[in-house]
C-alpha cells in the first residue's frame, strides 16, 4: 500500500489504516526501529501478558501441605 508523509506540527506522519491496526494489536502506543533504511512499527508487548490467562486456582496445591506438624509448642533456638 502506498501512502503520503504529511506534515505534523513540525513532524511528519503517516495514517495507517484502522484494519491494519486491528489486525497487529496494535493500541495507543507502538515501537519504532530503525532497520537498515526502514522502519520498523510494531506493537508494544507488555511485560508477562496473558501470564494468567485461564489460570485455574482450584488445582493449587500447598507445597508446604506434606511437611510433618511439629507437636512442641516451644519456640526454636537458633
Amino acid at each position: 500500500m502506498r501512502t503520503s508523509i504529511r506534515k505534523i506540527g513540525n513532524s511528519r506522519g503517516i495514517l495507517i489504516p484502522s484494519v491494519f491496526l486491528a489486525d497487529i494489536g496494535i493500541g495507543d502506543h507502538v515501537d519504532i526501529v530503525m532497520e537498515g533504511n526502514s522502519l520498523l512499527i510494531r506493537p508494544i508487548q507488555e511485560p508477562r501478558a496473558g501470564w494468567f490467562d485461564g489460570y485455574d486456582s482450584s488445582i493449587d496445591v500447598d507445597p508446604l501441605g506434606d511437611l510433618p506438624v511439629d507437636a512442641s509448642d516451644q519456640d526454636w533456638t537458633w
